[in-house]
């Protein structure tokens, strides 16, 4: 086993919120060493706590429809890494919605994972967490103004936002997110992914 083969196994063992999450830990990633491209997320959905595969949901289509890419580029760990903000399903808000990211995740274990990742070219940034974690003071003052700015934060990170069902509205209110971000995106993993 690699170093992050054992990283990886130590991950998918943590249980350091299980009080805390209501169908309880089962921490979602993917990586291989050679990857290029590395997509950060929210947090597992509940079909995804119930497959144990990341983006396996109707967001997901989503995601892979703004890559141009099928399932099997997708789930191809030599080439692409998956790692959420929150590990595992953090259950649901009060009003509807799934709740925030657990916040020990992050801290504990993105850099770790990220050390063994020599090769990642590129890192998606989707959703508002994981801008706010990986862009820090960088970032505009909300999730739209900050992928309207997103070739501020290349070569090395690009911002979208979650592709939920929710982004239908927001995306015909901000036609420059199709016409000019997401050809460049599409650009960027084809040769990432080539």
């Amino acid at each position: 086993m690699t170093r992050l083969d054992t990283l990886l196994t130590e991950v998918r063992a943590c249980t350091l919120c299980a009080d805390a999450l209501p169908l309880g830990p089962r921490p979602t990633l993917r990586a291989k060493r050679s990857a290029k491209l590395l997509i950060v997320g929210q947090a597992p959905g509940t079909k995804v706590h119930a497959t144990g595969i990341p983006w396996n949901d109707p967001s997901g289509n989503r995601l892979r429809d703004w890559l141009a890419i099928g399932r099997e580029q997708f789930y191809d760990e030599t080439k692409v890494a998956i790692m959420p903000m929150g590990f595992c399903y953090p259950g649901r808000l009060p009003k509807g919605g799934d709740a925030p990211p657990r916040p020990e995740c992050a801290p504990l274990w993105h850099a770790r994972v990220r050390a063994l990742l020599p090769h990642i070219e590129l890192t998606l940034l989707v959703g508002s967490y994981a801008q706010a974690y990986y862009l820090g003071e960088a970032r505009g003052k909300t999730m739209t103004d900050t992928v309207a700015n997103w070739r501020a934060f290349l070569p090395d990170f690009l911002p979208t936002p979650h592709p939920s069902w929710r982004t239908t509205a927001w995306q015909k209110k901000n036609p420059w997110f199709d016409d000019d971000l997401l050809p460049v995106l599409r650009k960027r993993v084809t040769g990432l992914l080539a």
